[in-house]
């Protein structure tokens, strides 16, 4: 049954009044977000070996900081100890570089990225296997602690609705990953997702891993209308598994 606009509108008002500063700081990064914000300006889904990546949580931010990335998210699957690490590897730069960091909109001068909390989790929706990526969410929430213990969620945990109100419930965003890698359909997964109250999806993704990262086309085009009919936010990342944040692999 789809939701009426109503209950739409209500969902809406409850996620505002949760959000954090940084979630309202991250919306309007994802309402200004193309095809070319991946991967040198931002860069919203990377993963540590805290989960299934090969990047150590500081080789992850000395390259993004050496790539000049403005914002990014660390995205492992079901645990925030690759955001915790980047979080002390960030205070230690500060730490010994007292000038730098206070100085970004001096040319030359190195900047750290502004860095989202993340997490990508395993979800049920419409009878699919997906994953939702959470951004900008207080890591400490309790909503959060059932989705971050480091394994897949179960039961109930495991549906959509749930995962997305939990993200929001902490403050966050919801975004479904990569809607196109699916068994099911990416249209019928985004309506479902968005019926559920989701913020957004990943419209901008490279499916078929290209030595040079772009969105790959067709694709990012029918999800990018999706996005836009339903009045979706747009994300984009690299999805970065390997030892270079600006593949996939």
């Amino acid at each position: 049954m789809s939701a009426s606009p109503a209950d739409r509108a209500t969902a809406s008002q409850v996620a505002h009044r949760t959000a954090t500063q940084d979630s309202l700081l991250l919306r309007e990064v994802l309402q200004s977000i193309s095809a070319r914000s991946c991967p040198k300006t931002y860069n919203f889904h990377m993963h540590t070996y805290c989960s299934d990546g090969k990047l150590a949580p500081a080789e992850l931010m000395e390259q993004a900081l050496k790539l000049g990335l403005r914002g990014i998210a660390i995205t492992d699957h079901h645990t925030l100890k690759g955001y915790r690490q980047a979080e002390a590897w960030m205070e230690d730069w500060r730490w010994h570089n007292p000038s730098n960091w206070r100085k970004r909109s001096k040319p030359g001068v190195k900047t750290l990225p502004k860095v989202w909390t993340g997490i990508e989790i395993t979800s049920l929706l419409a009878d699919t296997d997906v994953h939702i990526l959470g951004y900008a969410f207080k890591p400490t929430d309790e909503a959060i602690r059932p989705y971050s213990k480091g394994a897949a969620p179960k039961g109930k945990d495991r549906e959509a609705s749930n995962v997305i109100r939990a993200i929001q419930s902490a403050g966050g965003i919801a975004v479904l990953a990569h809607p196109v890698r699916y068994r099911t359909n990416e249209e019928i997964l985004i309506r479902a997702a968005f019926e559920l109250g989701i913020d957004g999806v990943e419209t901008y993704y490279a499916y078929d891993n290209p030595k040079v990262w772009r969105p790959s086309p067709g694709k990012t085009e029918r999800v990018a209308a999706l996005a836009k009919e339903l009045d979706l936010l747009s994300s984009c990342g690299t999805d970065t598994h390997g030892k270079v944040i600006t593949r996939r692999l």
